[in-house]
């Protein structure tokens, strides 16, 4: 039975799901998908079955489905199946991203292409490169820093990550409606697999992007946003020894290119979450896909 006491505003589950208030607003109305409570405000308040449920909804229309036709099949289920299906995919996702890592860990590619293989099978493309590489990408960094595992794993597995990546997102197609973003590292910063799962990310939703990559100075970074002229650029920085150069260059940026929208993302970027400094919050693009398309959303 569905439990009725509303727990999110309109607010929250925009920013939970990456889905703008107003399209949530017209779902409800012209499919009746769900009704959430009002409090005495008269405001709406969702509970967790029904941020559940817009989840499940999301991920089929991200899986190609339409709207209407992802309501239909909606309709062809109860709340317990949906939730039942919701939890079935995050447990087989994590047992994926467990088993690739464990199998790359041990150097064994030919048991980690049958992974990814199996992976690729299952899931959507996107779903695969942010949620299963990307999750292993962030497992592979925390390991590393606490002297878990060798170098030499660490460069196996962000060798294999960055070809798998590579070979998906340079044939994605671009939406001519869309600005231009330029994608870099931070300054001395050579992780780029963050950057390019970001880059991915962008590409997939039709956004023309001009991946620079590791190891361009900052002088040559400036020289490009000069040509290109484009709307956004996302920089990364992994390693937090970097990380005061990587702010520096997008303030520089920001302040020079009043038209551009600076972004910054990246592993050392969450030793600033908790600082009282709030003058590069509109820089941070968040860690999750849906802080990600929040981020886009209000610079667009």
């Amino acid at each position: 039975m569905e439990d009725q006491a509303g727990k999110y505003n309109i607010k929250a589950v925009s920013k939970l799901l990456g889905i703008h208030p107003g399209t949530l607003r017209a779902w409800e109305r012209r499919y009746q998908l769900i009704q959430p409570v009002r409090n005495d405000a008269g405001h709406r308040l969702y509970t967790d079955e029904q941020l559940k449920v817009l989840k499940w909804i999301i991920n089929k229309v991200d899986n190609g489905f339409t709207i209407s036709q992802a309501v239909e099949l909606l309709d062809k289920h109860d709340y317990q199946e949906v939730m039942e299906e919701e939890t079935a995919n995050y447990n087989q996702i994590g047992k994926l991203k467990k088993d690739l890592l464990s199998s790359l860990l041990k150097f064994n590619e030919t048991k980690s292409n049958e992974l990814l293989d199996q992976a690729f099978g299952v899931f959507s493309t996107e779903k695969v490169v942010i949620n299963i590489l990307g999750g292993i990408l962030a497992d592979v960094g925390d390991k590393w820093e606490k002297k878990e595992i060798t170098t030499a794993h660490e460069h196996f597995v962000t060798s294999f990550l960055r070809t798998k990546i590579g070979m998906v997102f340079h044939n994605l197609p671009v939406n001519g409606l869309l600005p231009k973003v330029i994608c870099v590292c931070g300054p001395e910063e050579r992780h780029e697999i963050g950057l390019l799962i970001f880059t991915f990310f962008l590409k997939r939703r039709g956004y023309e992007t001009i991946y620079l990559g590791s190891g361009i100075p900052e002088d040559d970074v400036f020289l490009v946003v000069n040509e290109v002229e484009p709307k956004m650029i996302i920089i990364s920085c992994t390693m937090s020894e970097y990380l005061k150069n990587t702010m520096q260059l997008a303030e520089n940026l920001h302040n020079d290119f009043s038209y551009l929208s600076v972004g910054v993302g990246g592993h050392a970027i969450k030793g600033l979450y908790s600082t009282d400094d709030l003058k590069y919050n509109s820089f941070f693009v968040g860690d999750s896909e849906e802080e990600w398309t929040k981020w886009l959303k209000e610079k667009l």
